[in-house]
């Protein structure tokens, strides 16, 4: 056995079993190891952010650490943005990244780049395993990190000579220790917090779904106070029957207004609420001054277990959470815009689907529309590096893989990793993918604005526009081995995405705005 041989079965032994990869070289012997243990799943991704962004939406569906295996530090690079965005979330991923052998490093070998540094830059957890007898041991490391205080990225650097020389051992990953509770104390003052007339309870993560939801539900029952959720979450349970939650607007003037009349904030789950720039005379911060915000569980803490004490504490156990009812929009028309769009996925959308959603300049009308629609998971982009959508959409499938998945992007941002595409064809992956086609990184232009250019010429659109030549959907589509459907209209689209969501595997919709 080798040091290969010996992290894959020990990743087997505790309880990880998927890998989703872009090898090189400096890999290939934990190739072989993959190969012969077919109990491995395994995943190519055709570019490394594909590789990481799919580790990403696996654990946001599973609960479960997925393996990445990249090539390098250039290959880790190149997986950088969604390993940040994953850090956002608290998604639990272990990557393990081939370096040169010990003795090769002196010689400042064309790929060789600063792996350590770059690793610490998005990980929780960097570990080497600088010799074959250790490679278990580390690995084993690599997956309590991943597994502790709800989610971490986890980054094992294996060099070449420590995969392919001998070892005698497999480890098997220990459970993390507990997370961080807050005291009764704390807990109960957070209470009296909410019980007072304009106060606010910020949720996420772990209170976003299953019983952190329902358990949130009970206490804005029983307190009256307004039950908020960041824009952009990793994972919201939302729909008809579930409880009825409000969702932060992502322009920095919508969350100072949302936030007006605030009381006080209490956050289980979340950070402290913060504008996601900033701009001139603007606050970065949107609640109102002298408003307390008390962080009483932040992510990484026992946060299921904070919500349920709350709920004792308030005694609000018999409280009945308000749900969304099932409500959908008339049947949209004419042109398409973010109203008609949102009404056409509404009016599609399959029970117990998964929606990934990176579309914000074209889905701005879909929070509110959301809420009653079918019961679905929606996941978003909690660190707001785009090219998120096609992977997260290619992990959670591979997670739910008797869920529809419904991945709405702009044609911007498809085009960062659009190499995911050919992976949910390979896969055969129920993905509904809508390319929300206006031209341009549409966002860009508000942002423009927000910070007092009124005006912009030839350079800045040159900048913002892409057309000149013009994206063609089909074409891309079908190089990547999926059926493309396009829609010019609102009543077009909504019949493209009854046809897709139906079909078996990815299908892709063009929406041309």
């Amino acid at each position: 056995m080798n040091g290969a041989e010996s992290l894959v079965k020990t990743f087997l032994a505790s309880g990880l079993d998927m890998c989703f990869a872009n090898p090189g070289t400096s890999e290939m012997h934990f190739v072989a190891a993959l190969d012969s243990h077919p109990e491995m799943r395994c995943v190519l991704c055709l570019f490394e952010g594909g590789a990481t962004g799919a580790a990403d939406g696996y654990y946001r569906m599973a609960r479960e650490p997925a393996a990445t295996l990249l090539h390098l530090a250039p290959g880790f690079g190149n997986g950088h943005a969604n390993l940040h965005n994953a850090m956002k979330a608290r998604s639990g991923i272990v990557n393990v990244v081939g370096d040169h052998a010990a003795r090769h490093l002196r010689h400042d070998a064309p790929l060789k780049g600063d792996l350590d540094g770059v690793a610490r830059s998005v990980s929780h957890w960097v570990g080497r395993a600088d010799a074959p007898e250790r490679v278990a041991h580390q690995g084993a490391e690599a997956v309590r990190a991943a597994r502790a205080r709800s989610g971490q990225v986890a980054t094992l650097i294996l060099p070449a000579d420590s995969a392919w020389g001998a070892a005698r051992r497999v480890s098997t990953a220990v459970e993390p220790g507990e997370r961080h509770r807050p005291s009764v104390e704390e807990v109960e003052a957070a209470a009296r917090h909410l019980s007072k007339p304009g106060a606010v309870l910020l949720i996420n993560h772990d209170g976003l779904h299953g019983a952190g939801l329902e358990a949130a539900g009970k206490i804005a029952a029983r307190t009256g106070c307004r039950l908020i959720a960041p824009f952009f979450s990793p994972r919201i349970s939302s729909g008809a029957g579930t409880v009825r939650i409000e969702r932060m607007p992502y322009p920095h003037t919508q969350m100072i207004a949302h936030l007006e009349g605030t009381t006080h904030i209490v956050c289980v789950g979340a950070d402290r609420p913060v504008t996601f720039f900033a701009y001139p005379d603007s606050p970065s911060t949107p609640e109102p001054p002298g408003c307390p915000v008390l962080e009483l569980a932040k992510p990484e803490d026992d946060v299921i277990w904070t919500l349920e004490r709350m709920v004792e504490a308030l005694g609000a156990g018999a409280a009945e959470p308000v749900r969304a009812e099932y409500s959908v929009p008339d049947a949209p028309s004419g042109a398409l815009a973010p109203d008609s769009v949102a009404a056409a996925i509404v009016r599609t959308l399959p029970d117990g689907a998964i929606i990934v959603n990176e579309a914000i300049t074209s889905g701005r009308a879909m929070p509110a529309m959301l809420g009653t629609a079918a019961p679905h998971d929606l996941l978003g982009n909690c660190g707001g590096a785009i090219g998120q959508c096609l992977p997260n959409a290619v992990g959670a499938g591979v997670a739910c893989p008797d869920r529809r998945v419904v991945a709405l992007t702009g044609d911007g941002s498809a085009m960062y990793t659009l190499q995911s595409l050919w992976t949910m064809a390979r896969e055969r992956l129920d993905v509904t993918v809508v390319v929300f086609a206006n031209r341009g990184y549409q966002i860009l232009r508000g942002e423009l604005a927000n910070l007092g250019v009124e005006d912009h010429g030839r350079n800045a659109s040159r900048l913002f526009d892409i057309e000149d030549p013009t994206l063609d959907w089909g074409a891309i589509a079908k190089g990547h081995g999926l059926p493309a459907l396009q829609a010019t209209n609102a009543e077009a689209l909504e019949e493209a995405l009854r046809q897709a969501n139906s079909m078996s595997g990815p299908v892709l919709v063009e929406a041309v705005m």
